[in-house]
């Protein structure tokens, strides 16, 4: 009988600087461990706020084995809870998403309102106490348009990286944003191999004609060591920022979780277009010019998103098994641009369309890739890849401490 090492043992066999080992990448146990430690402890992307216009408005997504229904209150708060009746375990809500005014099961119609109450069950006999019986709540925060839910009990902190969210986002007023396309695919790759790709531009040059028509592969415009430590492009665009009171500077947790910074385009274009010009007539909130160039936001495990001058792209990851990862990207424009006269769908999603197209390729080869048996884990570029380098350490440190190996090292 082959042994099979454990999640733990994988991890603890990693070579500093290289890939992940196969089992990693496609092992039943480590997707369930992955889920375990990560998915269901972390919070989560789910979605931007402005997908939930008005009350009764909702939005579902699968996390694991979790069916979660994110909505919009009568207060015009967003709550969050599972996707589960609590008189039998049907799905209130099959769609991914739709506006009710209240969350109804379509099996015996057991009705809540979007507090989650239980406000109609019929049949149920004199003793029967709805009270017992709310939607069971998943935490769930809205940071100046961005929402994360959490599934553990007791969620991390999130409040640091809160702050600079919200101070950093405030200048796109997503709060004043509506979604002008949106877009799911399924990568036929581990989770964890889209965000490695996502993480680096090594690959931009010979994958993404669209995109490198206004973003540079060049390492020095995308790895940083600090708010006063970048290129000189870089450092000139950030006093720009400064003067107008726009945040741009580098800064990140310190384990990498998170990261966020802004970084011109290429040759001063104003936004991800084949023509480099605005894709809307229309800037974001507050923007103060075109050529603002792109904050880049990343939130392991499940975001990465691009703001600019004239719309937002934000993306979410979702795991649905140990090779295959759904990726959902929404463009958000101001709510008063009108399609076709402020902006084309054509113009608006054609790069990132592109782009997400070209990523799914190269997951997907690299995914059949590592299921051969002759895959041995390389070394990754330390400036082309550094990225990589970050996430997969923030990855393999979260999992040793939570999978108990520092303790038992000890």
């Amino acid at each position: 009988m082959t042994y099979a090492p454990s999640t733990a043992e994988l991890i603890a066999s990693r070579l500093t600087g290289h890939a992940l080992p196969h089992d990693l990448y496609c092992g039943a146990q480590a997707y369930q461990d992955d889920l375990d430690q990560i998915w269901y402890r972390e919070w989560l992307f789910a979605g931007p706020s402005c997908e939930l216009p008005k009350a009764g408005s909702y939005t579902t997504l699968q996390v694991g084995a979790f069916p979660v229904i994110v909505t919009r209150g009568e207060d015009g708060r967003i709550l969050a809870f599972h996707n589960v009746c609590r008189h039998r375990g049907q799905r209130l809500c099959a769609t991914a998403n739709g506006t009710n005014p209240k969350l109804v099961c379509p099996y015996h119609q057991w009705t809540y309102d979007l507090t989650g109450k239980l406000v109609f069950a019929r049949d149920m006999g004199p003793t029967f106490d709805p009270s017992k019986y709310s939607l069971m709540p998943v935490h769930c925060i809205d940071l100046s348009g961005m929402v994360f839910i959490c599934l553990a009990k007791i969620p991390p902190s999130i409040s640091e990286f809160a702050q600079n969210v919200i101070r950093f986002i405030a200048p796109s007023g997503l709060a004043d944003a509506k979604i002008a396309h949106s877009s799911t695919i399924v990568e036929n790759g581990n989770w964890k191999l889209v965000l490695e790709n996502n993480r680096e531009c090594y690959h931009c040059g010979g994958s993404h004609p669209s995109l490198c028509r206004t973003y540079s592969d060049d390492p020095l415009m995308t790895v940083m060591d600090g708010p006063h430590a970048a290129s000189p492009e870089i450092m000139d665009h950030w006093a720009r920022c400064d003067a107008a009171d726009l945040p741009a500077r580098f800064t990140n947790d310190p384990q990498m979780q998170w990261r966020m910074a802004r970084v011109p385009l290429m040759d001063d274009q104003e936004s991800f277009t084949m023509s480099g010009k605005a894709a809307v007539s229309r800037r974001m909130g507050r923007m103060p010019w075109n050529d603002a160039g792109s904050l880049m936001l990343y939130h392991f495990p499940s975001s990465w998103n691009h703001f600019l001058a004239d719309h937002a792209i934000v993306f979410r990851i979702l795991p649905i098994n140990a090779t295959q990862t759904q990726v959902t990207t929404n463009w958000l424009v101001h709510k008063d641009a009108v399609e076709g006269v402020d902006y084309t769908i054509e113009d608006l999603t054609r790069v990132w369309l592109d782009t997400n197209d070209e990523d799914r390729q190269v997951v997907e080869e690299n995914q059949k890739g590592i299921l051969s048996p002759a895959y041995q884990p390389g070394p990754y570029s330390p400036t082309q890849e550094a990225g990589v380098i970050h996430f997969v350490d923030w990855y393999c440190g979260l999992m040793s401490a939570r999978l108990g190996m520092q303790h038992a090292a000890e």
